[in-house]
C-alpha cells in the first residue's frame, strides 16, 4: 500500500498545474487553504483544506464553503430530456405489453393515451427520490455531472425534494418565467429552487 510520503500531488500554481510533488515537498510551496490540489484517485481538484493530510501538514482547518459552480439552464434542460426519454421508453414498453391483453384497436389507442399522465407522475416521484439519494441526481443529471443540493452544498431531504419538484409549477406558470429567471440569477436558480432553498451545481473544472 502506498504511504503518505509516496503519494504524488499536482498543485495549481498561478493558474497552471505543476508537479508532481511528494507530501513533504509541499511544505516549501506557498500553499494556501484555497489552493487547488489533486492526487491519484481523485476525479477533480480539491482545495488544500479539504484534504486531511494537508490540514495536518500545514495546519489548515476545514472550511465549509457554499458551492460556486452552478448548472446552466441548457444543462438542466438536457438532463430533464434524458430523464423523460428513459421514462417514456419504459412507458412504451408497458403499453406494448398491455397490447398482449388488449386486441381491439380503439381500446389500444385509449390505453396508450389515458396512461400518458403516468409519465409526469413517475418523473415527479423518481426525481424526488433520486435527488434526495446519495447521488443527489437523476440519471439525466448524473450523465451531465450536475446534482441538487441545499444552499450549503449538502444533500437535501426527501421531503425537501418532493417540495422542490412540486414547486416547479411556480416555474412553469406563467409562460415558464420561473425557468427564464435563472438567466438573471447569479446562482442560476429557478423559482422552485428559491422556494425550496436549493441549488443545482456542476462539477468544478480547472
Amino acid at each position: 500500500m502506498e504511504s503518505k510520503n509516496e503519494i504524488e500531488y499536482t498543485v495549481v500554481i498561478n493558474g497552471k498545474p505543476e508537479g508532481p510533488y511528494q507530501l513533504e515537498q509541499l511544505k516549501s510551496l506557498n500553499i494556501l487553504p484555497g489552493t487547488f490540489i489533486r492526487k491519484p484517485g481523485m476525479d477533480d481538484y480539491k482545495e488544500a483544506h479539504e484534504l486531511q493530510e494537508l490540514r495536518e501538514l500545514l495546519g489548515f482547518t476545514f472550511q465549509k464553503t457554499a458551492p460556486q459552480y452552478f448548472a446552466s439552464f441548457d444543462q438542466r434542460l438536457l438532463a430533464s430530456v434524458i430523464d423523460y426519454f428513459f421514462l417514456t421508453l419504459g412507458y412504451v414498453l408497458l403499453v406494448l405489453i398491455s397490447f398482449m391483453f388488449v386486441e381491439e384497436k380503439t381500446q389500444r389507442i385509449m390505453v396508450s393515451l389515458t396512461g400518458l399522465p403516468l409519465i409526469s407522475i413517475a418523473k415527479f416521484i423518481y426525481s424526488s427520490i433520486a435527488e434526495a439519494s446519495d447521488k443527489q441526481a437523476t440519471i439525466g443529471k448524473r450523465l451531465i455531472n450536475i446534482k441538487v443540493t441545499d444552499l450549503g452544498g449538502n444533500r437535501i431531504s426527501l421531503n425537501n425534494a418532493y417540495g422542490r419538484n412540486a414547486a416547479k409549477i411556480l416555474s412553469v406558470a406563467p409562460f415558464f418565467l420561473g425557468y427564464l429567471y435563472s438567466f438573471l440569477n447569479k446562482k442560476q436558480q429557478c423559482f422552485h429552487d428559491l422556494a425550496a432553498e436549493t441549488l443545482v451545481i456542476k462539477d468544478r473544472l480547472i
